[in-house]
This record gives structure tokens, C-alpha cells and sequence, in this order.
């Protein structure tokens, strides 16, 4: 792997240099906390013990870099002020850090050590019918816990407020001997009870934390529509779950659903259904009308004959985008036929009249 990491940043030297920023997400306003955060994140991604894609272990090398030089305020200052190359002589000719080491020193461990996972975040998230028709960003704020900015986790006020426990020695239990019989002792292990189990004692705590270790976070997020995502599509944001010392951080995961349409529409998988309200002339002698569609535009319903209450009419092409497709499904329109509450008596003998001479009509035949 150290062979590995020394041929990649040799490519990642005679190439152009990449903007720092841009290589962890950020904007050049980020603060010391969203740096932190961002790699974080990437460098977790792309590890090479967890990501096999092809250039997967060339794109941690580079957030390790970019990390490297934004993390340190005094190589921060001279990259912001002169660039790479004002970089490069500050530097004089310095290793850059093993990638791998910084990992492992950032997160307290080896990254295949890391097994234990935290608890994922399952919530339903409810989006409006238009937005699932064309696609939307949708930012949404998740309260969680995160690491202490502080102490990092430790819980303590420094690293010299560390000390391992005199109890058990640092192994995190103690021997336990209860006697059974007369003479007879029985001899395990129980968690020590002044470390918690952890080998490690803190002296003094962080007064940003106070020792908890982990903080209340407003964190931000952005949920991305796609047209015609389907009902209860689960989208995960991966390691934006509560955060701790004690494990990896888990999911956040939206399960999205369609908010009920107060214009009257209707879906179902690719298809819409809407209702239509005619009059009783509409109904009998056929009608032209323009129906508003999710995105604004029309669509054109014609009927030329007798539409009975409760007709169905299928118009083509005209439903919910099929996911992960381009095409669409199609639009149903119920049509709903009004009759008059009163008639005049004008109306009422010119209709007798109509209806007479279709009832002669059709005797004759």
C-alpha cells in the first residue's frame, strides 16, 4: 500500500495542481469545522480498504493533501495568499504526510478497526406532487450530535488530561475472585468501573463539552427530486447520523413521499388522475377545454359527443415520468357532469320539443 501511495503522489505532483478546495467541496470561506467535517466524510468514502472503483485510492491521496494544507492555518494562509507554488517554497522540499497515517490519526484508529456502527436516522419526508413531477433541490436542516470540536471526542480538556487507569492497568476490566466453597474461589472479568471499560481516565474535562464528547448540530442538507421518484424511494445520506467516539456514524435516510395534492391531482406509480366538471350542455353536444398540468403546461381535452358522468378519458404521454426512464405514463381525466338545479319553462318545452322529435326519429327507423 506505502508503494502504492508514493507512486500516486508522484502523478499527483507532475499533474496540474487541483484547487485545494474544490478537492474537498468546500467554499474558500469554509471554516476550520466544515474542513474538518468534509474530510471526514471523503476520506471515509474513498478508502481504499472500502471503496475498490478505479481511482478511488488516487482521490484519497488528494483529499489527504488538501486536508493536509487546510487544516494547518500557517500553510492555509500561504496557499490562499500565493497559491501551489508559494506552497511548494514554504514547504522547502517537505515529505507530505503518509495519507494513510493521517487517516489512521484522525479517526483513533485503524479504519478496518471501525466495525461498530451507530444507529441509522429513518424519517419520512413528504414533497409536493410538482416537485416529484419535474425534479427539485429541497434543502432540510437534521438535529444530531457531533464530535466535540474541542477535545475531538476525547471528553478531555487536553491530551495531557488522559491518563491511563491505575485500576485495571488500561485493559478496561478487572479481576473478579467470589468465592464458591470453603477455600474454593472462582475467578472472571467484570468492565472496570473507573474507566467505564475504556482504559483511559480523564483528570480534567473539556469545558467545551463538558466531557460528554459530543455536541448538539443543526446540520444542512440538500434532498435531491428525481422526476418520477417512486413513493417511499428511500434516499440515504451515508455517515450523517449521530456521532460518537465510541462508533462509526451511521445513515440518515428519507423516505419520500407525495404530499396530497390541494389542485386535485392524483397518482398513482407513472399514472394521474384528475377530475373534470362539465355542465349538461358540455355533456350532450361536446366541448374544448384547457387543463393545467403540474408544470405549467396545457394540456387540451376535447370531446366532439355525449360524455356520460363518471367517462374516462385516457390522454397519452401525459403522466408522472417513468423512473429512471424518458418517458412518461399516462393521464386519466374523470369527468364529472353537473345537471341544473332549475330549468325555465322556455327550456324545459324546447327540450320536450328536442326530445320528441329524436324519440319520432327514432321510431321511424
Amino acid at each position: 500500500m506505502l508503494s502504492t501511495y508514493f507512486f500516486l503522489l508522484l502523478l499527483a505532483t507532475l499533474a496540474a495542481a487541483a484547487d485545494l478546495y474544490k478537492v474537498l467541496g468546500l467554499h474558500k470561506s469554509a471554516s476550520d469545522k466544515d474542513i474538518r467535517h468534509a474530510y471526514k466524510k471523503l476520506s471515509k468514502k474513498y478508502h481504499p480498504d472500502k471503496n475498490k472503483e478505479p481511482g478511488a485510492e488516487e482521490k484519497f491521496v488528494e483529499i489527504a493533501q488538501a486536508y493536509e494544507v487546510l487544516s494547518d492555518p500557517t500553510k492555509r494562509q500561504i496557499y490562499d495568499q500565493y497559491g501551489e507554488e508559494g506552497l511548494k517554497a514554504h514547504e522547502g522540499g517537505q515529505h507530505h504526510a503518509n495519507p494513510f497515517d493521517m487517516f489512521q490519526s484522525f479517526f483513533g484508529g485503524g479504519f478496518q478497526r471501525q466495525t461498530r456502527r451507530g444507529p441509522s436516522s429513518v424519517s419520512e419526508f413528504e414533497v409536493q406532487l410538482a416537485d416529484v413531477y419535474t425534479g427539485a433541490s429541497i434543502d432540510f436542516m437534521v438535529k444530531k450530535r457531533i464530535l466535540c470540536d474541542h477535545c475531538r471526542g476525547s471528553g478531555a480538556a487536553s491530551d495531557g488530561d488522559i491518563h491511563t487507569c491505575t485500576t485495571c492497568g488500561g485493559s478496561g476490566v478487572r479481576l473478579v475472585k467470589q468465592q464458591i466453597f470453603p477455600g474454593m474461589f472462582a475467578q472472571s472479568q467484570a468492565t472496570c468501573g473507573d474507566c467505564g471499560g475504556h482504559g483511559k481516565v480523564i483528570k480534567r474535562k473539556c469545558p467545551h463539552c463538558g466531557g460528554q464528547k459530543v455536541v448538539d448540530h443543526t446540520a444542512h442538507f440538500t434532498l435531491e427530486v428525481t422526476p418520477g421518484m417512486p413513493e417511499g424511494h428511500e434516499v440515504v445520506f451515508e455517515g450523517e447520523a449521530d456521532e460518537s467516539p465510541d462508533w462509526e456514524a451511521g445513515d440518515v435516510v428519507l423516505r419520500v413521499r407525495t404530499r396530497k395534492d390541494k389542485g386535485g391531482w392524483r397518482r398513482k406509480e407513472s399514472s394521474l388522475y384528475w377530475k373534470e366538471t362539465i355542465g349538461i350542455e358540455e355533456a350532450l353536444l361536446g366541448f374544448e377545454r384547457n387543463l393545467t398540468h403540474l408544470d405549467g403546461h396545457i394540456v387540451g381535452l376535447v370531446r366532439t359527443g355525449v360524455t356520460q358522468p363518471g367517462f374516462v378519458q385516457t390522454i397519452k404521454g401525459e403522466g408522472m415520468p417513468i423512473f429512471g426512464r424518458e418517458a412518461f405514463g399516462d393521464l386519466f381525466v374523470e369527468y364529472n357532469v353537473v345537471l341544473p338545479i332549475e330549468i325555465s319553462s322556455e327550456t324545459r318545452r324546447k327540450l320536450a320539443e328536442a326530445f320528441q322529435t329524436s324519440r319520432s326519429s327514432h321510431d321511424e327507423l
